[in-house]
């Protein structure tokens, strides 16, 4: 019935999003997708196993011309790509890594061809600064490789990092700007490195770390407008969504400041002529707490939360595109 009387509201007042609306649903209809098409690369001759050898842990700069050039291909769009279970961030680091080296963005190669990169994952202690040359290399890679193609980017912490590629939106490609922990001032600090892409959509999730380490209020939301205004300089005609910050389990965690702050990233969202996802009603409870069903560990989410996300997005996008063409 509670889901029945929000999908009634949502369907009258519209899934919110040029920042004046608020999304008010919490339940949704979950939709398969399949994996987008794998980016592919020409290899140069001279492109040597030095290179990753030294990238394991220390990434090359950006300065340097390294990665071949690429072609993008969408042959695979349509085949389901086999792939194993990732368990821990230094193995998804690792496979990514491998993907680069395989000439693809995005951990979504074969298992056989990339579980012999896989190599010393439960040995090496990842930093930060790892993550963020990685980061780097794929956004090089991308500006490289997006050719015409549409092109969507998640920014933010570990619940971006871990967003499944098979369920993100197939008719694009897609760039994942996550670090396990990162915050708003993390974010504002890194944006630049994908400056020179050509994203449609950019989908800006962060904030609860900020919450876990204490920064007041004030500085999470100076941080999200300099993120936003520095987003809006490099990318001018990009759709860019701040998307709520999402309630927890955890009673260290107020979900009522959380709601104050969704209100106020709204009226940032608004002000700075961008739009809003209020992902917070998708996922609360009736208590305001994350749903029990969606969470490993009362902050961070399971597969099925992912499906709920991609809904939101889906939903989003739509109403935007709508709302453009009106």
């Amino acid at each position: 019935m509670r889901n029945l009387c929000l999908l009634t509201v949502g369907l009258l007042t519209g899934l919110v999003i040029p920042a004046l609306t608020l999304v008010h649903l919490s339940n949704v209809s979950l939709k398969n997708s399949k994996v987008a098409g794998n980016l592919k690369y020409v290899s140069k001759a001279n492109l040597t196993k030095k290179i990753f050898s030294i990238a394991e842990r220390n990434p090359p700069e950006l300065s340097h011309s390294w990665l071949p050039k690429p072609i993008v291909s969408y042959s695979n769009l349509n085949t389901q790509v086999v792939s194993h279970k990732i368990t821990s961030g230094n193995q998804l680091y690792h496979e990514r890594l491998a993907a680069l080296k395989a000439g693809q963005i995005y951990p979504s190669l074969p298992k056989q061809r990339t579980e012999s990169s896989l190599i010393s994952t439960t040995k090496t202690q990842l930093t930060y600064e790892d993550w963020k040359s990685l980061l780097a290399m794929e956004a090089k890679a991308m500006t490289q490789s997006q050719g015409d193609h549409r092109l969507g980017i998640l920014v933010g912490d570990s619940l971006s990092l871990w967003f499944p590629q098979e369920k993100l939106p197939v008719d694009r490609l897609w760039l994942n700007q996550g670090i396990s922990g990162d915050t708003c001032g993390g974010v504002l600090k890194r944006v630049s490195v994908f400056s020179e892409t050509r994203p449609d959509f950019i989908y800006i999730m962060v904030g609860i770390n900020d919450l876990r380490k204490g920064t007041t209020d004030e500085i999470i939301l100076h941080n999200h407008r300099q993120i936003v205004r520095k987003l809006r300089q490099t990318h001018p005609k990009t759709i860019i969504f701040i998307q709520s910050i999402l309630p927890t389990r955890l009673s260290a965690i107020s979900n009522t400041r959380i709601r104050h702050l969704n209100d106020q990233l709204s009226l940032i969202a608004r002000q700075e002529g961008v739009y809003y996802l209020n992902l917070y009603d998708w996922f609360a409870d009736f208590q305001g707490n994350l749903r029990l069903e969606l969470t490993t560990d009362g902050l961070h989410l399971n597969t099925e939360a992912y499906d709920v996300w991609r809904s939101a997005i889906d939903e989003a996008e739509h109403s935007t595109i709508r709302m453009a063409g009106s």
